[in-house]
């Protein structure tokens, strides 16, 4: 009899990379796969088209820290998801939840627990979010990418497996990258990321200073759903709201990464040893995590970091001339790690969790 393994996990790119990363090795392994996402969140666009994966959506509401008039009505959003959640769980019977988190999450992860199904969690951020907070009692067992992250959790159902990374990110092809923005081999390649939802403020900050980039520079920009600014036509400039199979060109082709410091993303510039230049979310945006990720990177020596407050047209310059001069030092430093460990720890450690329920 087969084994089937149901992945949840969504909102943003970086709670669907890591599912993303271990689908592929299950598929490999005979395993049924079922994903259950939103209905109109960015991994129902990413893992649709996937081979061998079934994909439902539940009803999730957004669990906010902060007043909202949706606080109300959103919690019925997610009681609704739950019940639908349990009854596709209890239909299709997966023998273990691997959960990404994000607010679809939840329900997911609730909808199992009430069928007795083991759920393991991962926590890419060095303190958990929201959903996973909420998520966390209900589940079996909870990796973390990085090693402090276990002090928030018990030590039974916490285990340090460091990050996971997509084996495609390390096939990408540079001069498929250069067809794909219509760039040449003169000038370097820096790529600025915003996350798949965008970021107006790093967005701006690049396209005022353009000019200046672009003396020196080729500029490969992902700029966010609905943030291409259609008006900006420039030589050695090439814009995306968001990029999935051909991110793995891009990256390789690019030699530096101005990004926010979203955990995902940042280790697979660490994997690639991309020098980067980190402009973390602020707390007056977020819970403050992508501060404690990039400050993390920052000590052991793989990124710099400017503070979105500090964050100015002349800052911005500088930190960029000074990632230039600092490259070969990051680079040497990156070199020294190595994710394909966390990959098989993980799998493991699914596999062994299905067996024992």
């Amino acid at each position: 009899m087969g084994k089937t393994i149901l992945f949840t996990g969504g909102g943003t790119a970086g709670h669907v990379m890591v599912n993303l990363a271990l689908i592929p090795k299950f598929r490999e392994d005979g395993w049924e796969i079922i994903y259950i996402g939103s209905e109109n969140g960015i991994e129902k666009s990413l893992v649709t088209d996937l081979e061998g994966v079934t994909y439902y959506s539940v009803s999730t509401g957004k669990l906010r820290r902060y007043f909202d008039w949706n606080n109300f009505k959103d919690p019925f959003k997610v009681l609704k998801g739950i019940f639908q959640a349990y009854r596709l769980i209890r239909k299709h019977k997966p023998n273990l939840i691997f959960s990404k988190g994000g607010f679809v999450s939840v329900p997911v992860v609730l909808g199992g627990w009430l069928n007795r199904v083991p759920v393991v969690i991962h926590e890419s951020d060095i303190t958990p979010g929201l959903a996973n907070k909420i998520a966390i009692p209900f589940a079996t067992k909870v990796c973390t990418t990085f090693p402090e992250t276990t002090r928030h959790f018990d030590k039974e159902k916490a285990k340090y497996v460091g990050a996971i990374i997509r084996d495609e990110l390390k096939k990408g092809d540079a001069e498929r990258g250069r067809a794909l923005c219509g760039f040449n081999r003169e000038k370097p390649v820096i790529l600025i990321m915003g996350g798949s939802l965008g970021s107006r403020i790093l967005n701006q900050v690049v396209r005022k200073n353009l000019d200046s980039l672009l003396a020196r520079f080729q500029v490969v920009h992902l700029c966010g759903k609905g943030q291409v600014d259609d008006t900006l036509q420039k030589p050695g400039y090439c814009q995306f709201e968001y990029l999935s199979e051909p991110l793995a060109d891009v990256l390789n082709m690019a030699d530096f990464v101005v990004s926010r410091a979203g955990s995902n993303a940042i280790f697979e510039f660490l994997s690639l040893n991309k020098p980067m230049l980190l402009i973390p979310l602020s707390k007056a945006a977020s819970r403050g995590d992508q501060i404690l990720n990039a400050r993390s990177f920052e000590k052991m020596g793989y990124a710099q970091v400017l503070m979105e407050e500090d964050l100015s047209d002349e800052t911005f310059l500088e930190q960029i001339d000074r990632l230039l001069e600092n490259k070969d030092v990051y680079r040497e430093k990156m070199s020294k790690n190595s994710p394909e460990q966390s990959m098989n720890e993980v799998i493991q450690l699914i596999k062994l969790t299905a067996r024992s329920y």
